[in-house]
């Protein structure tokens, strides 16, 4: 038996005597042992400070701010994000379901509470918790999932390790509950990590647990008030169970020290097992959000300890490995910027990278799903990649394991576009503009549904060595486009054309050049169905 499941195994007889009727009866002052440090979290810490001090890289802003990018992400442009867990049981609203079925107020249109007590009785007699057996994956097949991102054109692929449910989906030394020991009873992480690199992918993962510090709003008749279950839930902390406790954007209470020790456990623990390529977090290791960066985060100290950590772990392979962060968190040479459902309006020097997902309502599976159009999507990775950017694209699969039909058409999709115009995406970079056109992109926090659709005047340009590429976001009803930035005398092309192509297609296309621009007379009938792409060369 490992030394983690001898402390399991310690820990789960400790939890059924304290948690005994007698025991409880015998003594109510003494904390649960539920809520204590993990037995594993110190020696933890211990092993991942001599990781740092052996370097190069230090847990200080300064140290860390020597990194740099692998190339291999740069130009890799596209990969997928997995959403998957318990929440995916119930099916209902967004992957916020565990949150929000302890709050007694409409969120996007759903009241979950009410559904919940509807649908499942009240919170006291099936919680959260309640879901995890149900959470069965009988379906699910890692080999099958890595073919279809292959197939997407997908570069690399990053599933959801631990959301805010504190349920991780993988072999966690930290917590009883886990998708190793309940629910799937298999390690997702690994089976995806296996799979997804047979086949040519990078592969990441994903951490949000720095939320699950205000995740659960508590009641005391909700079984999230109950001590026993503080490894699931989190602690029942006094502030969690006050009225306003659903508002985290109007009060983020900081996480304190010993939930950051933990937190920082967990994330390392994930680096040695998985060794990941990317690892992405979300907004929660920034408790005052847009109002907080890397030099006033109560999370600073942990981040960098983080960070030096992977950087050192990985400074001896052929790459580094990449972190993504929210708003402020890190400064920004020092990890790699992550927009969530936004863009950029213009290029970002420094490599960036926008997450959102194939539906508009859920990033987790729900019934209902409200699914945006692949051309939609597609033009999304077009004008990301011209401002110096990635798109990291977001399925939700069954609480069975299998993708729904929906999802796995729009990847096919993507990926049959991608086989025609993959040379003006992969390995490119910006140009000296990103494009032209009159539509302009949102660029605030999950802001991307006031997006407005591209027009065919919109053009978005990339580069690879001398062949400049030039994107119609959408096809001309005249079969005729002007690019007003490659006209005679532009500052921006000074070089002589020599031809212009289709990517796609094998017939010649004619293009004349004035003081007014290049005016291409195109087929009638576009190469793909959704963008298009003129190769202009020298």
């Amino acid at each position: 038996m490992s030394s983690s499941m001898k402390f399991r195994t310690v820990l789960t007889a400790i939890l059924a005597c304290v948690t005994s009727p007698l025991a409880l009866a015998q003594d109510q002052s003494q904390p649960h042992p539920a809520t204590l440090p993990h037995p594993q979290v110190e020696p933890a810490l211990e092993s991942i400070h001599e990781t740092i001090e052996s370097g190069p890289f230090q847990a200080e802003w300064n140290s860390l701010e020597a990194y740099e990018i692998p190339q291999w992400y740069k130009d890799a442009k596209f990969g997928i994000f997995i959403h998957w867990g318990a929440y995916s049981v119930p099916a209902f609203g967004s992957e916020w379901y565990p949150r929000q079925m302890y709050i007694n107020r409409g969120r996007r249109g759903d009241n979950f509470f009410e559904h919940h007590v509807k649908t499942y009785g009240p919170q006291k007699e099936f919680g959260y918790k309640d879901f995890i057996p149900q959470f069965k994956a009988e379906k699910f097949d890692a080999k099958a999932w890595a073919k279809l991102f292959k197939d997407t054109g997908a570069r690399y692929v990053i599933p959801v390790a631990e959301h805010h449910d504190g349920f991780p989906m993988y072999d966690c030394a930290f917590t009883r509950w886990d998708a190793s020991e309940m629910g799937p009873k298999r390690d997702i992480i690994q089976e995806l990590s296996e799979a997804i690199r047979a086949e040519g992918m990078k592969f990441g993962v994903s951490s949000h647990r720095a939320f699950n510090w205000m995740f659960y709003v508590r009641d005391p008749s909700f079984d999230n008030a109950d001590p026993q279950y503080a490894d699931l839930y989190g602690r029942p902390m006094p502030f969690l169970f006050e009225d306003d406790a659903w508002d985290y954007r109007k009060s983020f209470v900081p996480q304190d020290q010993q939930f950051k020790d933990d937190w920082l456990a967990r994330s390392c623990e994930l680096i040695d097992k998985y060794q990941p390529d990317v690892f992405w977090f979300d907004f929660g290791i920034t408790p005052k959000h847009q109002d907080t960066d890397h030099l006033n985060n109560s999370f600073a100290e942990h981040l960098q300890k983080f960070a030096a950590y992977y950087y050192n772990k990985t400074s001896s392979n052929e790459d580094l490995g990449i972190i993504n962060y929210k708003f402020n968190a890190f400064p920004e040479s020092a990890a790699v910027l992550d927009k969530e459902r936004s863009k950029m309006a213009e290029i970002r020097k420094p490599f960036w990278q926008t997450d959102t997902a194939v539906s508009s309502s859920s990033w987790g599976y729900t019934e209902n799903q409200r699914y945006k159009t692949p051309e939609r999507l597609v033009n999304d990775l077009v004008d990301i990649v011209s401002k110096n950017g990635c798109l990291l694209l977001n399925v939700g699969p069954r609480a069975d394991g299998t993708i729904p039909d929906e999802d796995q058409a729009i990847l096919k999709a993507i990926g049959d576009w991608l086989k025609v115009n993959g040379e003006a995406i992969y390995g490119t970079t910006y140009w000296k503009t990103f494009g032209e056109g009159p539509t302009s992109v949102s660029t605030g926090h999950v802001s991307e549904s006031k997006d407005k659709p591209f027009t065919s005047e919109d053009l978005r340009f990339t580069t690879k060595d001398d062949t400049l590429y030039v994107h119609g976001l959408k096809w001309p009803e005249n079969s005729q486009v002007t690019v007003k930035t490659l006209a005679s005398g532009s500052e921006l092309y000074t070089e002589e054309i020599g031809a212009i192509t289709l990517l796609g297609s094998d017939k010649e296309i004619k293009w004349e050049r004035s003081e007014d621009g290049v005016v291409v007379t195109l087929p009638e009938e576009n190469a793909s169905k959704f963008a298009y792409v003129l190769k202009v060369t020298q």
